[in-house]
């Protein structure tokens, strides 16, 4: 398969840069097998079944871009540079991986200010990423950070507009529990408390596990011979419990249904000898066409980018041509695309074994 397999013209005009208000107002494009239904996030109550379970990712997204300032003394005094920084993880030794603009302002040993209380020296670069050690942890760190970071908008929205207060909300899901993603599992985005009610209401269960979406969801592939392309690896943990309830859930003949393929990406990880069992740790794992699907009978998920690693993932559980079909209903309706835009429920064809 080449990359120009997932390929497709997207006009400008239908990249949201804000989420609908209310968030489950937003437009719903149910694929049930080859059918297409118009509807809206709020139709879920009529496509979900007493039984089905929601498996939902708890990640709680960090305010990771920080603008701060360098000093140093030159000939001519104290000189200041404007040192922006993308948080990308946390390493082993305590220090932060993260994306530093202009890295070459920047000497190992110097100081960024951000705040009266927070601030950072790197400590190293390896790989074109600025290894930064912050004057605080814990609790004391978070605080700082969520009084002076931004919200890691994805590339396509920060290239229109600047992240400001409304996205501290809008950009994390209404159950954010755990945090350490610096994207945010974006299906999930469309949920509220009226229509989670609603959903429980009808008989529709919920499982809760953990993904940190990393910055590498934005990253291109550059290779054409898709089998090339090495998947970023993010951290994710499926408890005892959640892997419990999705067993029951399938022994009983309901639904699983990952709110988001960050959620599908974690339980088929957890998955991959047959049966979901906890699980802890990095996982790469890359879906593309042909792969099994041990746990994942539906999916939820807004539309992703041309040519990306989730187009990939979409076709693979869908099937290639019923994916160009859904997207290009989807852009003959004017749905809205990507982080903020409108959502999908792709059900299969095929009935699980």
């Amino acid at each position: 398969m080449k990359l120009s397999d997932f390929d497709f013209d997207l006009p400008e005009e239908l990249i949201a840069t804000r989420p609908a208000v209310p968030r489950s107002s937003a437009r719903l494009l149910v694929a049930d097998g080859a059918a297409l239904h118009d509807g809206r996030v709020t139709d879920l109550t009529d496509w979900l079944r007493p039984g089905d379970r929601l498996v939902l990712n708890d990640t709680r997204v960090i305010p990771a871009r920080l603008t701060g300032t360098r000093s140093r003394q030159s000939a001519q005094g104290e000189v200041s540079a404007r040192i922006e920084v993308t948080l990308l993880e946390p390493r082993a030794d305590g220090t932060w991986a993260a994306l530093i603009k202009p890295l070459r302002k920047l000497k190992q040993g110097e100081r960024v200010v951000f705040s009266a209380d927070l601030s950072a020296t790197l400590e190293a670069v390896a790989e074109g990423q600025g290894h930064l050690r912050f004057n605080c942890s814990g609790a004391d760190f978070d605080a700082a950070l969520n009084a002076a970071g931004a919200m890691p908008l994805p590339p396509y929205i920060a290239a229109k507009r600047p992240a400001d207060a409304r996205d501290k909300t809008d950009y994390q899901t209404v159950w954010a529990r755990h945090a350490g993603a610096v994207a945010a599992p974006t299906a999930s985005l469309h949920f509220d408390a009226p229509l989670l009610a609603a959903l429980e209401a009808k008989g529709v269960t919920f499982s809760h596990v953990t993904l940190h979406v990393g910055a590498g969801t934005f990253l291109p592939v550059k290779v054409d011979d898709i089998t090339q392309h090495r998947m970023h690896a993010e951290w994710g943990k499926v408890s005892q419990g959640a892997a419990a309830e999705i067993a029951a859930t399938r022994a009983a003949g309901g639904r699983v249904i990952p709110v988001g393929t960050t959620a599908l990406r974690l339980i088929e990880t957890a998955a991959r000898d047959g049966d979901i069992a906890a699980w802890e740790g990095d996982t790469d794992i890359f879906i593309t066409p042909g792969f099994r699907f041990n746990v994942t009978d539906a999916l939820m998920t807004n539309f992703h980018l041309p040519r990306s690693t989730l187009m990939m993932l979409v076709s693979a559980l869908m099937g290639r041509q019923a994916i160009r079909d859904i997207y290009a209903h989807a852009i003959d309706g004017k749905y809205r695309f990507f982080s903020y835009g409108d959502a999908s429920l792709l059900i299969p064809k095929y009935e699980k074994s």
